[in-house]
């Protein structure tokens, strides 16, 4: 018999015929490559032939690993029911069954920071702390174990084999470590044999640890005790323990003070969460997941045990909690708010001058772009109350805060979840959609949890949105509620638990808050991981509600203790020891009350350092806070109400901004609770003045809609009449500017109407002027020019201010729009001389634009390019940023105008990188759709297609700014032969056949003209190309829908034989002055004189103008026409050239009629079709 075999990997010693070692399954002997020969495992040269054996022979020679003994944990882990759940299925499916355990143990061992050593059959070894020892190795081997388990369980239940489980064994301790080694043969020694025989001991679905490893871990996870078992190799009994559940983050952080009720029922869920966090991780993409369910059915455990999940693994996530606030609907961007203190660890009351140096030490960190740090922290700063920033419009501020998430997502998955939604005010729900929209290529991974109200409030809520999941949380199953229950009180008489379920109908909060009461009631006491029942129960009166449950609760409480608890319940779900001792009153002892009340479950203190609430105290429950609360009468809610305003306005004197929406819904409370008494008059005065405070904060956060309900709500507590007026004025205009114009109409005019009944007829009129801009906004321009006009009649007899240069200078864009050329010139320069003589930017800004039209008109195309660029000078200046967009688009109109397509397409890329930078999507689509115009002209014809394939009706409901896709695509279709099509898209745009406004309507009819050509109706199309040349003395004859209608409208006349119709016509271009005549006018009308003349060097010169300005279809188009002129002259030589170059370029447009009419032509002169 041969001798035995030492294993080089485990030390194990094997039989001398055995190949593989019988403990670890490592090789015993190497296989030479040259000869066949074995060799012992440790030798490096064959012994019979000399041939080094191996990569990892030679690897030897140059670098000898080194072995060392190390502090490790190991894992085993091994399948039960394999063999019985593959009897019946095909090799294919069991060698894929198998595979994908094999994938699930790779993934989750590497997840937690694990290496795997090696698989032995079905069987896999991983270890921690090699190479890299961390001190939570112990910990993240368990977390593996325990994950295992549950996967491969879910696994087998996925492929209907329920008998397929796991059983796992991790044992810390220390091994030989081989330091350079990778897989197998890592680590060896007596551990390694020990935690495998652990595992064995283990029964299917369990997870068994030594006594090492539960010291290292019993801070996080929760364990039993499993017995003594004989293990081989081991003298007496060997304690082990079953580990059970993870209850905290990381190392214990966040432990609850009480015991942890079992997470059951939400499997499914909680495999879904983090699933679709590791599909945003890998994919970077962002997703949202809304969880919504009624209150107490386990939405913030789901969320709880992701953030134990995502703390334990190994690799690093950015995690950020924002909570509503209950006041009223909601406080302005508050979770937001609190999650960039929690990114900057900022206390919710730490001193301003602190929170601002902490917020540009993370900007420092985090953003490396010093223009974009100044970007950004000014509207944090702002967000935060810690600096004035007033923000113009919404954009900008989203704009700001996208961009801080997105670059902390470039380093590592960051993780936003906002709790208690229901409450979130409209913007947040906005900013929370608009961040998911901007910031798709993100790993951004969103959690909403909020009861159904929320999609009462917002029905949409998610829809619109790529990647959105959503998650409804149902009661919980009968079953699920019995392992709740058994797991925290298993001795629980079976009467009570049966009384306990019925009641609770699957609410998992009702079965947590009865076993919260028997301790109440010194019932239970904890041993262990679970309760004891002491006494007993079995009288106990289980309440038929939860509502009741939790009265039966506050009931069962000392009075002091539920004194301090209707005081906490005033101020909100968390609150500070200060705030709390300041309602109840400065002889009050709370610190006992608050331990006792955290001992028995009601409340608990935010452990969690980086958060803004840390040390604060909190109702682990809102129910409880709520039902708190409701047993207050009126007088003690008046009395705390006005008790918490006046501390908050202590604690943040001359700091309130933060602070002002709480504030002045306390205000609101004390009054509505007692709008009688004797002092009530001085309490709705605190209440409206903080009401607008809370107004204007919300507006310069560009929060429209909070900001026009709390200036309604002030204005509902107004008695003065003009007043009143005047926020119903601001309510209006910010409703306007949240896109609710019937509101903004409502509040206008009940506005005017107050001011005219009072005789404040010119604040009547500065109300009437806004009412006027908000109805040409929504397209009512003739009762926009005559509301404005009203309003100017009054205004402009007061002293000149920046409200009248303002309206001035609307008016002159409203009267240029409609016609009025005299009109918009006169008021254009009174909005010049009033806005430069008292430097007002904005005002500034839109008077120079209102200028540029009018010199546009007149054909001054440099003078109203300079005021152009002045105006984008100043807005850029000035942070005005929607002026800004606009001066971008109005300067590529301006290169339209000169037919300067490649620069127009330079302005256009600058104004769309500036409406993407601001998060402006129908500025974005204004661009876009503009971009098609130069696209087209410059022969880059798919990409106009792909645009115009892509238009939505809400994009083409934005009227005029899509008229460059109308002009563009209907002409491409046509000259691809594609009529139906052209009619498909010009269809889309029919309701600009009657609209006042100039631009639109001669946009349509020269579009329209076009195909009426196409379809040989020539003499419509004569009509609607002239009527639309009749604009130009509105528009000039170098806007784009003239300038087609004079090509359109000539070629429309040529097969009718109206040779004076085109002599006109062509009059009109060649009367303008050389220096103003418009490039691609100058060669259209080149071309067709050509076509009357029968003229070569008009050809010639045609195809040298088109040529130059880049416009390769008028290029094929002159080349063409000009070879079918030399072929009739018989100069075949001469046009072949002419036809092999205009064939190219139609080609290349796909641009199929005029591919066949080149060649009709070809064969004349001997080109080859």
């Amino acid at each position: 018999m041969a001798e035995n075999v030492l294993c080089p990997s485990c030390g194990t010693s094997n039989e001398g015929d055995r190949k593989f070692c019988g403990e670890c399954g490592s090789p015993l002997a190497r296989t030479c490559p040259s000869c066949g020969t074995l060799n012992a495992p440790a030798v490096k040269f064959c012994g019979e032939c000399g041939t080094a054996l191996g990569a990892v022979a030679r690897s030897e020679r140059r670098e000898q690993p080194e072995a060392e003994r190390r502090l490790v944990s190991v894992l085993f882990a091994d399948l039960v029911g394999f063999t019985s759940a593959s009897e019946d299925r095909d090799a294919e499916d069991t060698r894929e069954l198998l595979s994908r355990y094999f994938d699930t143990c790779r993934r989750l061992i590497e997840l937690y920071g694990g290496t795997v050593e090696k698989f032995i059959g079905d069987a896999v070894m991983a270890v921690w702390g090699t190479p890299t020892a961390t001190e939570d190795d112990a910990e993240r081997a368990v977390r593996a174990a325990l994950d295992l388990v549950a996967a491969v369980s879910a696994l087998g239940d996925e492929v209907g084999a329920p008998e397929l489980r796991a059983r796992a064994g991790v044992l810390t301790g220390e091994a030989a470590i081989t330091i350079g080694a990778e897989g197998q043969g890592m680590v060896a020694g007596d551990l390694v044999n020990t935690a495998s025989r652990v595992q064995s001991a283990a029964d299917p679905g369990t997870v068994l640890v030594g006594e090492s490893t539960r010291r290292a871990t019993e801070q996080t996870i929760v364990y039993a005790e499993a017995g003594s078992f004989e293990l081989k190799g081991k003298e007496g009994l060997t304690p082990l323990w079953k580990a059970q559940r993870v209850v905290s983050g990381l190392r214990g952080s966040l432990k609850s003070q009480g015991l942890e009720a079992p997470f059951v029922g939400r499997d499914r869920e909680l495999r879904q969460i983090k699933d679709l966090f590791h599909t945003t991780a890998e994919e970077r993409k962002a997703h949202l997941v809304s969880v919504t369910g009624i209150a107490g059915i386990g939405k913030s455990r789901l969320a709880w045990e992701f953030y134990k999940y995502f703390d334990g693994i190994a690799e690093t996530v950015y995690w950020h909690r924002g909570r509503c606030l209950s006041y009223g609907e909601g406080v302005t961007y508050w979770a937001l708010a609190d999650m960039v203190r929690m990114r900057c660890r900022i206390a919710e009351d730490e001193e301003p001058s602190s929170a601002q140096a902490k917020l540009h030490a993370t900007l420092a960190e985090h953003i490396l772009d010093a223009e974009e740090r100044e970007f950004l922290e000014p509207r944090l700063a702002h967000l935060l109350g810690l600096a004035e920033h007033q923000a113009r419009d919404q954009q900008d501020l989203f704009a700001a805060w996208r961009l801080f998430f997105e670059r902390l997502a470039e380093s590592y998955p960051t993780v936003l979840a906002f709790e208690d939604m229901q409450w979130a005010d409209a913007s947040l729900l906005d900013f929370v959609e608009y961040l998911l929209d901007w910031s798709r290529n993100h790993p951004l991974f969103v959690v909403t949890l909020a009861r159904p109200e929320l999609l009462e409030r917002r029905p949409t809520w998610g829809a619109g949105q790529r990647s959105f999941t959503s998650l409804y949380l149902e009661p919980l199953s009968q079953q699920a509620m019995e392992e709740l229950l058994a797991g925290l009180v298993p001795g629980l008489p079976s009467d009570v638990r049966d009384r306990i379920l019925a009641r609770a109908e699957g609410i998992p909060l009702y079965a947590v808050e009865t076993v919260r009461m028997l301790l109440d009631r010194s019932l239970l006491v904890q041993e262990g991981s679970a309760y004891r029942v002491t006494g007993p129960v079995e009288a106990l009166e289980v309440p038929e509600t939860l509502h009741a449950l939790i009265a039966a609760r506050l009931d069962g409480l000392s009075s002091e203790e539920r004194q301090l608890l209707q005081d906490a319940a005033v101020l909100g779900k968390t609150f500070t020891k200060d705030a709390l001792a300041a309602l109840a009153g400065a002889d009050a002892e709370i610190e006992p009350l608050l331990t006792a009340l955290a001992r028995k479950e009601v409340l608990g203190v935010q452990a969690d350092p980086r958060s803004p609430e840390h040390g604060q105290y909190a109702f682990l429950q809102d129910l409880v806070r709520h039902v708190a609360y409701e047993t207050l009468s009126k007088r003690e809610r008046r009395a705390r109400h006005l008790a918490a305003a006046e501390y908050l306005r202590g604690a943040f004197a001359g700091d309130e901004d933060d602070v002002v929406e709480v504030i002045a819904a306390h205000y609101v409370a004390a009054h509505e609770a007692a709008p009688d008494a004797e002092d009530a008059s001085e309490i709705r005065g605190q209440a409206r003045a903080m009401l607008v405070r809370a107004g204007e904060r919300a507006e310069s956060l560009a929060a429209a809609a909070e900001a026009r309900r709390y200036f309604e709500q002030a204005a509902e507590l107004v008695e003065d009449p003009l007043e009143r007026a005047v926020l119903l004025d601001r309510a209006g205009a910010m409703a306007a500017r949240a896109g609710d114009p019937d509101s903004a109409r409502r509040l206008f005019e009940e506005s005017i109407e107050l001011h005219e009944e009072h005789g404040d007829t010119h604040a009547a009129a500065r109300v009437l002027w806004r009412l006027g801009r908000l109805d040409s906004r929504t397209g009512r321009r003739d009762e926009a020019l005559a509301r404005m006009e009203r309003a100017f009649a009054v205004i402009s007899a007061d002293e000149p201010d920046e409200d009248l240069a303002q309206l001035a200078a609307r008016l002159s864009l409203g009267y240029w729009y409609s016609g009025d050329q005299e009109h918009a010139a006169e008021r254009a320069d009174l909005a010049l001389d009033i806005a430069e003589a008292h430097l007002y930017p904005a005002a500034l800004a839109i008077a120079l634009r209102a200028k540029a039209f009018v010199v546009f008109s007149r054909g001054h195309n440099e003078e109203a390019g300079a005021l152009l660029r002045r105006a984008l000078e100043i807005a850029l200046e000035h942070d005005l940023a929607e002026d800004a967009g606009t001066c971008y688009f109005l300067l590529s109109d301006g290169c339209f105008r000169r037919d300067e397509y490649a620069d127009a397409l330079g302005y256009l890329d600058e104004s769309l990188a500036f409406a993407r930078k601001r998060g402006d999507r129908p500025s974005e689509w204004s661009v876009l759709a503009e971009r098609t115009y130069p696209l087209a002209m410059l022969g880059r014809w798919d990409e106009v297609v792909a645009a115009s394939d892509e238009l939505t009706p809400e994009q083409v409901e934005s009227g005029g700014l899509m008229l460059s896709v109308l002009q563009s695509a209907v002409e491409i279709h046509i000259q691809r032969g594609e009529l139906e099509d052209a009619r498909r898209v010009l269809s889309m745009f029919s309701q600009l056949e009657e609209s006042t406004d100039v631009q639109d309507r001669s946009c349509y009819l020269a579009s329209r003209a076009a195909l009426l050509r196409a379809e040989r109706r020539f003499h419509e199309a004569v009509a609607d190309g002239e009527a639309a040349i009749e604009e130009r003395h509105t528009l000039s004859i170098s806007a784009q829908a003239v300038k087609q209608g004079i090509v359109e409208a000539v070629e429309a006349a040529f097969p009718l034989g109206e040779l004076g119709k085109i002599d006109e016509l062509l009059g009109l271009v060649e009367g303008i002055p050389a220096g103003t005549r418009p490039p691609y006018l100058d060669a259209q009308a080149k071309r067709f004189r050509a076509r009357l003349n029968a003229d070569s060097s008009g050809f010639e010169a045609a195809a040298a103008g088109f040529r130059e300005l880049g416009l390769p279809f008028w290029l094929a188009v002159t080349l063409l026409e000009h070879a079918e002129l030399l072929a009739a002259q018989d100069r075949r030589d001469d046009a072949q050239p002419l036809l092999t170059e205009a064939r190219e370029i139609f080609e290349r447009l796909e641009a199929k009629p005029w591919i066949e009419r080149t060649d009709r032509v070809q064969p004349e002169v001997g080109v080859p079709a």
